[in-house]
């Protein structure tokens, strides 16, 4: 199957440039993964189906203005969204060195002008306020937003990629916040509003 088929499986509506952006960085992620093992997603297909599970959320979220996202190694699922959203200012947090350069690259081939990578640990990151904070595969949910709590506001909602444990992690937190968790296959989308 190509890209588009799978993204029209799962009803996600792109503009025919962006699928072929998006197929480019699938192969570029290929070609960089044979040598510097970047993830763990080896084939084409692979690479689809984390791209798919990183633009599922747009048939549920609001485009933000400005994104972060931490944590995001070989671009799962920042970069994928940075090339869905033109109009969204993202920066890209990713501490390994052989991520960031691969993420450089990608930005810069794949002329993505609205992509900033900063090659530090989040808490490092010094920035306004954003208005999406979104992880995959990283930490527990209270130990996220407490790192973030420096560059998020009343206004901030976050997206978090989760598996099961996303049902004991929120117990933490539920109490101050207002949040969906929307489920597809394996994968739970913690989707938090803002801070009631």
């Amino acid at each position: 199957m190509n890209l588009a088929q799978y993204l029209d499986n799962e009803k996600i509506i792109l503009e025919s440039n962006v699928i072929i952006k998006l197929e480019n960085f699938a192969s570029l992620l290929h070609e960089w993964n044979q040598i510097h093992n970047l993830t763990g997603a080896k084939t084409i297909d692979a690479i689809y189906a984390n791209i798919i599970d990183s633009l599922f959320p747009l048939t549920f979220i609001n485009t933000p203005k400005t994104l972060l996202d931490v944590g995001t190694g070989a671009g799962f699922p920042g970069l994928v969204l940075a090339i869905a959203l033109p109009q969204t200012q993202v920066v890209l947090c990713e501490p390994l060195k052989k991520r960031v350069s691969f993420l450089k690259y990608a930005a810069i081939d794949l002329e993505l002008f609205n992509v900033f990578v900063e090659a530090k640990r989040v808490e490092k990151v010094a920035h306004e306020a954003f208005e999406l904070i979104s992880s995959r595969a990283v930490t527990n949910t209270k130990l996220l937003l407490e790192l973030t709590s420096d560059i998020s506001d009343e206004k901030t909602e976050y997206l978090f990629y989760k598996g099961s444990r996303v049902f004991d992690e929120i117990e933490d937190v539920k109490h101050q916040l207002v949040y969906d968790i929307v489920q597809k296959n394996q994968r739970n989308y913690l989707h938090i509003k803002n801070e009631l």
